[in-house]
C-alpha cells in the first residue's frame, strides 16, 4: 500500500451508501477477468491533447495525500519522480499532454473508487483492480503487478513466521479498503480481529508501539518501510497471488468515462514498448524476491 509509504484513496442515495460500504469493507482481490480487461465507453475519440477532460487542454490526475515513496518522491506528485508519478506523466504524454498541462489533485484513497461523479480524469494511487470496485468506477488495464507482504519487528515472535499458519494467532493490521486487509481476512484468516487503519502511517505506528504483531502492505511498500522508516522491522515474507491472474494496480476513472479506452490504450502501449518495465526498474528495484508464505 505508499512501497512505502504511500497511499491510499461520493452520496446520492441509500443505495449508493451501501455500495460504498461494500467497496471499502470488502477490498476484494481482482477476479480472473478484472485485471485483464478495461471497462468504460468504447469508441471514444482519443485525439492527442484534445480529450474530453475535466478542464479543456488540461489533464487532471489525482492521488492521495500524503504521497509516499517509492510511488512518489518528497511528497510531491508533480515532480515526476517516484514510480507512480513517472507512470502518470508517461500516460499523459501518450495522451498528448506535456508536464505543463497536467494538474494534480488530492483525493483520499477510498474516495477514489467510491460511487459518484469524479473531479479528476484519472486517479493513480495503488488501487487494485477488482470486480467489486468496477461496479462504481472504471479502470484502465493494469500498470503494475502486485504482491502483498508481511512486516514485523525483528525481535518479535511474528518475525519468525515461515508460513501462513504461523500468522493465524497474531494480531495483524492493514490500511482499510485495501487488498492488504483483504489478504488478512481471506488468506490468513487470523483468530484475532485484524486492526484496520485509515492510513499506512497509522499502521506503521501501531507496529512500532506494539499494538499489532505485524502489518500487511504491498511488497514495494514493505521494502521501503523496512529500509527507510521502521529500520528495526523486517519483511517476514510475501503471499502468493490468489486466483488465475496477478493482482494489478489500475488507473481509476469515472464510471462510463469516455476516457477509459484512451487511457487503457496508453497504458498498453507503455507496457508493450518497455516503458513501464523501465520505470519499474528505476523506482522499484528493491522490490525483489522475499520468502513466500504458504
Amino acid at each position: 500500500m505508499h512501497l512505502a509509504p504511500h497511499t491510499l484513496r461520493r452520496v446520492v442515495s441509500a443505495a449508493t451508501v451501501a455500495l460504498l460500504a461494500t467497496a471499502v469493507g470488502c477490498a476484494p482481490q481482482p477476479d480472473e477477468k478484472s485485471a485483464a480487461k478495461p471497462t468504460g465507453t468504447a469508441g471514444a475519440t482519443c485525439a492527442k491533447g484534445k480529450l474530453a477532460t475535466q478542464t479543456s487542454d488540461k489533464l487532471t490526475i489525482a492521488t492521495d495525500e500524503p504521497a509516499y515513496e517509492p510511488w512518489f518522491k518528497d511528497g510531491k506528485p508533480a515532480n515526476g519522480e517516484g514510480f507512480e508519478s513517472a507512470v502518470a506523466y508517461a500516460v499523459a504524454q501518450q495522451l498528448g499532454y506535456d508536464k505543463a498541462n497536467v494538474v494534480w489533485q488530492s483525493v483520499p484513497f477510498n474516495k477514489a473508487f467510491a460511487p459518484g461523479v469524479k473531479t479528476f480524469d484519472f486517479d493513480i494511487n495503488q488501487v487494485s483492480i477488482s470486480a467489486e470496485r468496477k461496479k462504481a468506477v472504471d479502470f484502465s488495464s493494469g500498470y503494475y503487478d502486485v504482491r502483498q507482504a508481511v512486516i514485523a519487528l525483528k525481535n518479535s515472535k511474528a518475525a519468525k513466521a515461515t508460513s501462513i499458519a504461523d500468522l493465524k494467532g497474531l494480531k495483524l493490521g492493514a490500511q482499510v479498503g485495501t487488498t492488504s486487509l483483504n489478504y488478512i481476512d481471506d488468506v490468513v484468516k487470523p483468530t484475532q480481529e485484524p486492526a484496520a487503519y485509515a492510513k499506512n502511517d497509522q499502521a506503521k505506528s501501531a507496529l512500532q508501539n506494539g499494538q499489532v504483531d505485524a502489518i500487511v502492505v504491498d511488497l514495494p511498500t514493505a521494502f521501503y518501510i523496512t529500509a527507510a522508516e521502521v529500520t528495526d522491522a523486517k519483511i517476514v515474507g510475501q503471499f502468493e497471488n490468489q486466483g488465475g491472474t496477478p493482482e494489478q494496480f489500475g488507473l481509476v476513472l469515472d464510471k462510463g468515462s469516455a476516457l477509459t479506452s484512451c487511457v487503457t490504450t496508453a497504458v498498453d502501449a507503455l507496457r508493450k514498448d518497455g516503458t513501464l518495465a523501465s520505470i519499474e526498474k528505476q523506482w522499484l528495484s528493491d522490490a525483489v524476491d522475499a520468502p513466500v508464505l504458504k
